[in-house]
């Protein structure tokens, strides 16, 4: 039992300092300091490279049916429990950033829970998704299929800072 606590913790926190060193790369560039933007996005990858593989020793990657389920609970958990009551304790505390954040984290989630939904069922007819476009806001995370909309229905910032997906 130790050991699955010791491996989802370990992969939690390689996840984060993934995610982090991924946003000082992006300070560092912003600074005009490509070399230590650089070290940070390499550190980064280094720490996804562990959290695949304490993944992978918690039997965390499954069939892509079974993925794809637990995707969308992950996803509807987030924007029905997860997401309401963090809103509500930063609007009670006042705090703005956290409530806009919230805000945005929990609409993306009903958008992704969808897309989920519906790629879990193509999977069951023995279909892929049709071939298309994927772009993501980099404002709010609104993801979408085909084309950005001129303006995020989400965020309301403009189609320019959606970016596309490979």
């Amino acid at each position: 039992m130790a050991t699955t606590e010791n491996l989802q913790a370990a992969f939690a926190g390689e996840s984060q300092a993934n995610r982090k060193y991924l946003a000082f790369a992006k300070k560092a560039d912003a600074d005009g300091r490509g070399q230590i933007a650089r070290l940070f996005r390499a550190a980064g990858a280094a720490e996804t490279v562990h959290a695949l593989a304490h993944l992978d020793a918690l039997g965390g990657v499954k069939s892509t049916q079974e993925n794809l389920q637990a995707a969308i609970d992950g996803e509807g958990f987030e924007f029905r429990e997860m997401y309401p009551k963090f809103l509500k304790e930063a609007e009670g505390a006042g705090n703005k950033p956290a409530i806009a954040s919230f805000k945005n984290a929990l609409s993306v989630e009903k958008i992704h829970h969808g897309l989920y939904s519906n790629a879990l069922a193509m999977l069951k007819k023995g279909k892929d998704l049709p071939a298309a476009k994927l772009f993501v806001c980099g404002v709010c995370g609104n993801t979408v299929a085909g084309a950005p909309p001129d303006k995020c229905p989400i965020c309301g910032s403009a189609g320019s800072k959606f970016f596309e997906v490979e």
